[in-house]
């Protein structure tokens, strides 16, 4: 039996091995330590953000973030509706209710325009949104410069949720550096990966001293255990620290190996017909963390979920594009400004195996596959 080609699986470097027995040999197993330390260190060069704190995941970097520009119980957030749900639970976590944004076509992420009304609707009836939460999808950044102006022109945060687009540039910077607060993750099927971890990453060093306070069980400085705020186990281990910083040292070599996955598939699929691939927008270069792309299932001959069908019977695991949140059923009772552009996507929209360890074979047989099914529902006509 041939072995499955997944959608996007860890990839480790030389280092990484190093890194994790200098941990054991030292014995700093404790979520705290040098590692730690210095990742936070190496990831703010990487990135050019001037402050950072580890913790165990991205969405505990959200969840730290909101609560860090003040959401709380009874306030609204904006947010991307393209997404995974994991950039909606944390405002959730708050007591607070998401209002979704759609997409614009141009780079599938949150259309200025829409923001703009929607932030404008808001002021008029005296409820605006206690922060924004602006997602950088699939690898590729928003829009961020106007998006940015919108939310200042009302004084409300940005936070960017960047946990796909590490590695990725608007205008020659990292994307997650320019709001008050950006959150990455190195959830192991992203660019790089701790296995689980995720960076929060701010300009203001009383927000990241503020999130390591709170990821640290919120102990007061007192020789006994003394608590006097809520606080939260989102520490990141020493020895996942070690896993970044080997990780940190190939992402250049990742970000390369993904972008010539996308550009073999669109050299072999981008003139069938129906077919159309995430487009990469003009103001910076994606990562092509994941390729992705559209089917016209009139034009090819089958539709999205055909071709999922038929690839997972050949052990090839292709996704469908996030499901917009605004259709999820926890959110049912949420307000949406637009939503069809993010609809469409989610109906036509399909994610190809985009792992950095990916082999030319398994290229191959992904576009083999797909090709078969173009072939197999033109010859059925």
């Amino acid at each position: 039996m041939a072995k499955p080609i997944l959608l996007s699986t860890p990839h480790m470097g030389d280092r990484e091995h190093q890194f994790v027995t200098e941990a054991f040999e030292t014995n700093w197993i404790a979520p705290i330590g040098p590692h730690v330390d210095a990742f936070e260190q190496e990831f703010c060069l990487a990135v050019g953000s001037s402050h950072a704190t580890a913790v165990s995941s991205g969405t505990a970097a959200l969840h730290l973030a909101l609560k860090l520009v003040g959401v709380g119980v009874g306030d609204e957030v904006f947010c991307s509706s393209l997404t995974f749900s994991a950039s909606a639970n944390p405002i959730a976590y708050l007591g607070a209710k998401p209002v979704f944004i759609d997409s614009d076509r141009l780079s599938w992420n949150m259309d200025p325009h829409l923001l703009q009304a929607a932030l404008e609707q808001r002021a008029k009836v005296g409820k605006l949104p206690k922060a924004v939460i602006l997602v950088h999808l699939y690898g590729q950044s928003a829009d961020i410069d106007p998006i940015l102006a919108a939310c200042q022109q009302y004084g409300v945060p940005m936070i960017e949720d960047a946990a796909e687009a590490l590695g990725a540039t608007y205008k020659g910077r990292s994307p997650g550096t320019f709001g008050t607060v950006g959150i990455f993750s190195f959830n192991g099927n992203k660019i790089i990966t701790t296995s689980g971890g995720g960076m929060l990453v701010s300009e203001d060093a009383s927000i990241t001293s503020k999130a390591k306070f709170l990821a640290t069980q919120a102990r007061d400085p007192a020789p006994h255990y003394q608590h006097s705020e809520i606080g939260y186990n989102y520490r990141l281990s020493n020895v996942l620290a070690g896993i970044g910083r080997g990780q940190l040292l190939v992402l250049s070599d990742r970000v390369a190996a993904r972008r010539h996955n996308c550009e073999v598939y669109e050299k072999a699929l981008g003139n069938l017909p129906g077919i159309e691939f995430m487009p990469e927008a003009p103001w910076g270069s994606a990562t092509r963390w994941l390729t992705c792309l559209t089917i016209d299932p009139a034009a090819f001959g089958a539709d999205r979920e055909q071709v999922r069908l038929a690839l997972a019977a050949e052990q090839i695991e292709v996704r469908p594009v996030w499901k917009p949140l605004h259709m999820q059923p926890i959110f049912a009772d949420c307000d949406c400004f637009g939503g069809e552009v993010a609809e469409d996507l989610f109906d036509r929209g399909l994610c190809l195996p985009s792992g950095s360890n990916l082999s030319d074979e398994d290229l191959d047989c992904v576009i083999n596959a797909i090709v078969k099914c173009a072939r197999v529902r033109s010859s059925n006509k």
